[in-house]
């Protein structure tokens, strides 16, 4: 092959990875709930097709899904036995969806930062599964060749992870319902004013604060209406005053970006149903923060 022929061939291979990288990106993001490691998946995707033998591949977004779904999956199974000895509850890195509201799918399917925790708790076949149909609408035979099992338990997996979401997460409400709560929720948790908080959380609410051993998160999720009720308006005159709120969008939710003297300390989330908040994620862990926070510069 000419030097010409060569370059032609890698201008090519690049312009296809590119028109793919956002569905790729969405892909492992969902499968891992992290944009730090979904980038690095996505990286290893780009060298891979690169040092693949690309004039026998007919359908290169079919090639790099099925390379970046596997390297997903063997990713969380070693990011499971890490996550085992994180401190304190573990919650989804955020990501800024105002630009791009669906993260390169057909459908903004499992982006929810609730859904994407209660994913973490199946299977990483499973996730990738549900995600790949939900998501991206990938048919059941797509699926089972990209999982390398039968097409049969391709709808067996989707059929998992689909009854465990219904089970674990209720019908949310619209957005505008979603703001007009987190609104509510946030004039009540500044000022800790109990009967506030009462009325707008769920019976068996849960707050759960993400701060990776930072100072001043909470290492255990509280539970029930009283329970966190009287946990934010204890800690409401110590936390609130010093800080900033802006209101910014995560994973397709309104949500409350909290910084001290310009730096960022609390993302604040809020998953609603009818019944009111039924979870409360404060991500604090700087090392999630911080890529949220750049992207909402750029």
């Amino acid at each position: 092959m000419r030097a010409g022929d060569d370059a032609d061939s890698l201008d090519r291979a690049t312009r296809e990875f590119i028109a793919a990288r956002p569905r790729l990106f969405g892909i492992a993001y969902r499968v891992l709930g992290s944009v730090v490691e979904a980038e690095d998946i996505v990286q290893e995707a780009w060298l891979r097709w690169q040092n693949a033998d690309r004039a026998d591949i007919q359908e290169p977004a079919a090639f790099l899904a099925t390379v970046t779904v596997r390297l997903a999956i063997n990713f969380a199974q070693s990011a499971r036995v890490r996550r085992e000895s994180y401190i304190g509850p573990w919650l989804p890195e955020p990501v800024d969806t105002s630009m791009d509201p669906q993260v390169g799918a057909e459908r903004a399917e499992a982006l929810d930062m609730a859904v994407l925790f209660i994913l973490e708790k199946l299977g990483p076949a499973e996730r990738a599964a549900y995600v790949l149909r939900e998501a991206f609408d990938y048919p059941y035979k797509q699926i089972a060749d990209i999982l390398e099992t039968s097409e049969a338990n391709s709808r067996q997996l989707v059929s998992r992870a689909r009854k465990h979401l219904s089970a674990e997460h209720r019908e949310p409400v619209s957005p505008a319902a979603h703001r007009r709560l987190l609104e509510v929720f946030l004039a009540a948790a500044q000022t800790g004013s109990l009967s506030a908080l009462e009325q707008v959380l769920a019976e068996d609410v849960v707050s759960y604060s993400d701060g990776g051993g930072v100072r001043g998160a909470s290492k255990i999720p509280v539970v029930g209406r009283l329970h966190v009720s009287k946990y934010l308006a204890a800690f409401a005159p110590r936390f609130w005053p010093p800080t900033d709120v802006r209101w910014v969008e995560a994973n397709g939710r309104p949500a409350v970006l909290v910084s001290a003297g310009g730096n960022p300390v609390a993302l604040l989330t809020v998953d609603v149903s009818a019944r009111g908040i039924e979870r409360i994620m404060w991500v604090m862990n700087p090392d999630k923060l911080a890529p949220y926070v750049a992207s909402l510069a750029s």
